[in-house]
């Protein structure tokens, strides 16, 4: 039986109900008030947990992109100041903190740099994620790896030779991978679900899927194939702005997406054939010869 890690009293892998993240990320487009509507989506749908990202703009940046114009709802501003404009402070992760301690629902931030890590480990996250584009920083990879905690590793865009390199350098009892494909969205063709059971078949951890397909069947069906925990961008409407949205998911596919696995996970089983008490009324009746 593959091993199970825990994140924040939950069991995630073989044998567990899978693990449902909403992902918030940029969404909330740096409104507390908006950010909470979404939590309140996740809590109402059945998810276990809701995810944000934290950067850290003067490291994230590149300097060629810093000036660079760009039109907003606030207006027309420079890159720079609309990444600023849209990371949330820590008055209002505190906030966010008390709010899915009083739900109660699971939170937890991808870190893209080393002081976002230090930032988010004040308020005792049950894990970190990993970021598809973040993979290859092996300082960062350290660092996070370093705080003791469970560690979801996201693979998008990344060759099996980079995972591997990754994996090397994290703490394997503490470690879960998500397959991703990371194309906003996401045509059916490239997202390759059986990778799910590639890197299952390689990696003695828990294997999940991080989707960012349009609709929610080949999410579905990511879970058929073995995905211990799924991720998914929500948001309120497709329509608002921000580059994550078109791929996300709103409210009500959401309780969808829950409601369908918490099914496939009871009709998958436990692989042992039986006759069921509900057909031997049909056996006595139909088998002439038992």
């Amino acid at each position: 039986m593959a091993k199970t890690v825990d994140i924040g009293g939950k069991l995630v892998g073989e044998g567990c109900p899978v693990f449902v993240i909403a992902e918030i990320g940029i969404n909330h487009n740096g409104d507390i008030e908006l950010a909470k509507r979404l939590i309140d989506a996740a809590v109402l749908a059945g998810c276990d947990a809701v995810k944000f990202q934290k950067r850290t703009p003067e490291l994230c940046v590149p300097p060629e992109q810093r000036d660079v114009p760009r039109e907003t709802p606030w207006g027309i501003m420079t890159y720079m100041t609309y990444r600023k404009r849209t990371e949330f402070d820590a008055d209002s992760y505190a906030e966010i903190d008390a709010y899915c301690r009083d739900k109660p629902i699971l939170w937890l931030a991808s870190c893209w740099d080393q002081p976002s890590v230090d930032f988010i480990e004040a308020f005792d996250p049950p894990c970190y994620k990993i970021a598809s584009a973040t993979l290859t920083d092996h300082e960062l990879l350290d660092h996070i790896n370093s705080k003791g905690r469970p560690m979801v590793l996201s693979t998008g865009m990344s060759t099996m030779e980079e995972i591997r390199a990754a994996v090397a350098r994290l703490d394997a009892s503490r470690l879960l991978l998500a397959h991703c494909t990371s194309t906003y969205p996401c045509l059916p063709e490239e997202l390759n679900l059986r990778v799910i059971q590639t890197l299952a078949a390689e990696f003695d951890c828990p294997v999940g899927y991080s989707g960012h397909e349009v609709g929610l069947q080949t999410t579905l069906a990511a879970v058929t194939l073995g995905a211990r925990f799924v991720e998914r961008h929500i948001t309120l409407d497709r329509a608002m702005w921000g580059t994550d949205q078109a791929a996300s998911v709103e409210p009500h596919g959401v309780a969808r997406l829950v409601r369908d696995i918490r099914v496939i996970e009871k009709a998958l089983g436990d692989g042992v054939k039986r006759v069921y008490d509900s057909e031997r009324p049909v056996r006595k009746k139909l088998r002439r010869v038992t």
